[in-house]
């Protein structure tokens, strides 16, 4: 039996994350009275008597939880952006390289990816591992999601009855470029520069695309699109949660993965100007769903149970 604490266990990703666990044999979830919530003491107990910690909390106080248990052997995981480039922490995306699969199965502080930089390092860290685009190729990220991504106040501002007009139509943000999904999406793939990302909030609920186009005549390998597709097929063979596929017309829509840990590639476009998709449930494999795979991992489990 594993005992596991959830710290942020009220937020959108520790929500879904309990509702996982709660459903499963194996797990003992470790709760904290409600006076007790934000007591010091009473959360180092709780981090540090667990076998797996999942930190969902904003980065500052994913640092201080982090430093609480500093070096007990918890497997910490981080939904947050605190650790996702720092030092000693696994990035929690075990698809990407056997390298990240063995960093998650045998560390004990792991990162989770964010949701965007999801969809952005599934299409561009194979493109750079197998040499095809430069490292310093101007890589543009356009991104749609839905409002669940925006947390708890978010939620609450597109389902509030008197919401401004505006929140009808998607909405683009991170203008100034300095998303937070950014440094990882850069340091991750190992770019050297950071990309341009035009993200939007729209009004439903869950899913998203993150959209990478390319000009076939800027890549170091000029590949088609079909060439693209066996490029992505290769890299993710045999990985459960991740599919490519073509498409050359018709619409792609943002939610049909949610509720799943899935993600898909998909590849479109023509011999001069390509474009690629991924396709993810922001909330599964872009938070929650990613937390309880790196967990199983870490664990030496079967990484598909609860998913």
């Amino acid at each position: 039996m594993f005992k596991v604490f959830i710290d942020g266990s009220a937020g959108t990703t520790g929500l879904r994350i309990r509702g996982m666990l709660e459903a499963r044999a194996d797990v003992t979830l470790v709760t904290l009275p409600e006076p007790l919530r934000k007591d010091v003491s009473a959360r180092r107990d709780a981090l540090g008597g667990a076998d797996v910690a999942f930190l969902c909390l904003p980065d500052d106080a994913a640092r201080e939880a982090a430093a609480l248990v500093e070096d007990a052997d918890t497997i910490i995981i981080d939904a947050s952006t605190a650790h996702r480039t720092a030092t000693g922490w696994a990035y929690g995306f075990p698809e990407l390289s056997a390298a990240h699969r063995a960093a998650i199965a045998h560390g004990k502080r792991i990162a989770n990816p964010g949701c965007y930089a999801s969809g952005f390092i599934a299409l561009v860290y194979p493109l750079i591992a197998a040499g095809a685009v430069a490292r310093d190729y101007p890589f543009v990220c356009h991104a749609v999601s839905g409002y669940s991504g925006a947390g708890k106040k978010g939620i609450a501002e597109y389902e509030a009855s008197d919401r401004p007009a505006g929140y009808d139509t998607p909405r683009l943000y991170a203008l100034s470029q300095q998303h937070k999904h950014l440094p990882e999406m850069k340091a991750v793939c190992g770019l050297a520069r950071m990309p341009v990302f035009d993200p939007y909030i729209c009004d439903y609920a869950c899913g998203m695309t993150v959209t990478v186009p390319l000009f076939a005549d800027m890549m170091v390998q000029r590949l088609t699109p079909a060439g693209l597709e066996e490029l992505y097929r290769t890299h993710y063979a045999s990985q459960r949660f991740v599919r490519v596929l073509r498409q050359e017309e018709g619409y792609l829509s943002a939610d049909p993965l949610n509720g799943t840990n899935n993600l898909e590639i998909i590849v479109s476009g023509n011999d001069e100007r390509l474009l690629l998709t991924a396709r993810l449930d922001n909330l599964g494999k872009g938070a929650s769903g990613a937390a309880i795979q790196n967990m199983n991992i870490a664990l030496g489990l079967d990484e598909g149970i609860s998913l």
